[in-house]
């Protein structure tokens, strides 16, 4: 498969420099930015794989212009993977504008332009961070493994943009209705809706504070801690602890009130156009792999605004996530055979409870989270040493990885993702058990920060490893979902929506059946990917929908 780099020029030009599939240079074309969809859309009837510094500066553009691609390499994201795992030879990756890679930002903007002006991009040479990244791949030990975690990376970064481009089906006028049931009509500007303001009456006279705002947790502090209740901060957790016959309704207010700052009027001014909201999905934006996002929220839209997420008519939802993904990860990467046994249940949980090792549901998945977490205390400690005589393999994995994480030692993922080393002075030098008297404090102190930093490293194994398997799901879902139909992106069934474990698909309604059974195949792929022929399961919860909200 021939590979073409993309790259700006000063004068306004794109160059493609185009190489065979022994590395040679085959062609070398040069075209104004508004040929520049025409080209790629030809090339792309035959294999190719683009190559371009970041996918965000490029692809929305050829969205717009109705081009689609199957496959890049992001230069800018898979450096960033590169660069931390322990399985690449950091020097090859040395160049004179490796700084400029490490600090080259996404582009997150309405309508960004091909050639912004000043954008840091324009100084990095891609044709020569290409070379130096497939160098440094073929020279890994984990070569497989890695050019996987890359390839999925970079199709993860096109499934993103396609998903901003599509944008997710949004009824403003049902959205409206539920801000009013919920809040009252929309109030003028600085002043509070009718039933946040009913609240707040309700509140003063309650707690006998009439100026009282309880929008400043300062002053909401001082009027509960006046009122005799034994609290140190005004969080809805400590609230819920608290017997006072105002705290109902003051639990209200700040539920409503997260309602109002994070998904109210404004949101939907802002991020809500033409029946579609909106957002920047980022591939790789949490450390462990995880998507982030920018704009909206879009990671954590909540249920009471689900029901406004409504599929165009004649298109229906097919929302679908998988059961337990991270113990199921975790089975599969220690290839521990009797929690694999447990996992071909539905419930996971379910099924460790049928196979002896705890007695109750709430037991295993207690003990699974603190297992992953590190919580080793209370009722999750109480059952690690059940888990770990039954499911050996998966609880030594996440230990070594903890112990490893308290050296200050860099962990991977499956296909290779490292960890960031620690900072700070108990990561610099070990515990001199000859200090003074005095320097006892800081030893804990360091103590705290290891075991800390422990947790961390044994998470990240488990959920880095589900970010891989997600990613290698979505991959492989976004192009079986592209032959299903024809014409544009948006006219065929397509993603709009991805959260860890979850997907979203707007697709003609005549197509919602074989769009169920592409998503259960490539998430049965993603485990052949990631797992080969060891027999664990990714059972998917899958529905057929109108509204986001009907699927449960």
């Amino acid at each position: 498969m021939n590979r073409i780099v993309l790259r700006r020029l000063g004068d306004g030009l794109v160059e493609a420099v185009e190489s065979a599939e022994d590395g040679t240079t085959a062609a070398l074309t040069r075209l104004p930015p508004d040929e520049l969809g025409r080209f790629v859309r030809q090339r792309e009837l035959a294999p190719v794989r683009w190559v371009w510094d970041d996918t965000t500066r490029w692809y929305p553009q050829l969205l717009q212009a109705g081009v689609r691609v199957e496959r890049c390499t992001d230069l800018r994201l898979t450096h960033a993977l590169l660069r931390r795992s322990p399985f690449v030879d950091q020097s090859v990756l040395a160049g004179e504008d490796a700084a400029g890679w490490e600090a080259l930002e996404p582009v997150t903007a309405t309508a960004p332009a091909l050639f912004p002006l000043e954008d840091p991009a324009d100084l990095l040479d891609p044709v020569a961070e290409h070379g130096r990244q497939q160098t440094a791949l073929a020279a890994s030990v984990a070569a497989g493994r890695l050019g996987l975690l890359v390839a999925a990376e970079s199709s993860g970064a096109l499934a993103a943009a396609e998903m901003s481009h599509a944008g997710l089906p949004w009824r403003p006028d049902v959205h409206e209705k539920l801000l009013t049931d919920l809040l009252g009509p929309r109030p003028a500007a600085g002043r509070r809706p009718a039933e946040l303001e009913r609240l707040t009456g309700v509140i003063r006279a309650t707690f006998g504070a009439p100026a009282l705002n309880p929008d400043s947790p300062a002053a909401l502090l001082r009027t509960l801690q006046d009122a005799g209740l034994q609290l140190e901060d005004t969080r809805s957790w400590t609230l819920q602890q608290l017997e006072h016959p105002g705290i109902r309704a003051l639990l209200e207010y700040k539920k409503l009130s997260r309602l109002l700052t994070a998904n109210g009027w404004s949101w939907l001014d802002t991020w809500v156009h033409e029946g579609r909201f909106r957002s920047w999905f980022l591939p790789g934006g949490v450390v462990t792999g995880r998507w982030a996002s920018n704009g909206g929220g879009a990671l954590s839209v909540p249920i009471q605004v689900r029901p406004a997420a409504i599929a165009d008519d004649g298109w229906r939802f097919v929302v679908a996530d998988v059961a337990q993904l991270e113990p199921r990860v975790l089975a599969g990467m220690s290839a521990d055979t009797a929690m694999a046994e447990a996992a071909r249940s539905t419930d996971l949980y379910q099924g460790m409870v049928a196979s002896g090792a705890v007695a109750t549901r709430a037991e295993a998945k207690l003990g699974m989270l603190g297992a992953m977490y590190g919580g080793t205390r209370g009722e999750s400690g109480r059952m690690m040493p059940r888990l770990t005589r039954r499911y050996p393999r998966a609880i030594g994995l996440v230990e070594e990885a903890a112990r490893a994480g308290e050296r200050g030692e860099v962990v991977h993922t499956l296909l290779g993702r490292g960890s960031p080393l620690p900072t700070g002075s108990w990561a610099e030098r070990a515990v001199d058990l000859g200090e003074a008297p005095d320097a006892v404090g800081s030893r804990e102190d360091r103590d705290r920060h290891r075991r800390a930093w422990g947790r961390f490293t044994r998470n990240f194994v488990v959920q880095g490893t589900g970010a891989e398997w997600a990613l290698c799901w979505l991959a492989d879902l976004r192009n079986r979902l592209w032959r299903l139909g024809g014409g544009p992106l948006t006219e065929r069934p397509h993603l709009v929506f991805f959260l860890h474990d979850e997907v979203v698909v707007h697709t003609p309604e005549h197509l919602a059946e074989d769009v169920v059974t592409v998503v259960r195949g490539a998430a049965a792929e993603a485990g052949r990917l990631l797992f080969g022929a060891f027999p664990v399961d990714f059972p998917l919860d899958v529905a057929i929908v109108e509204s986001w909200a009907d699927a449960g």
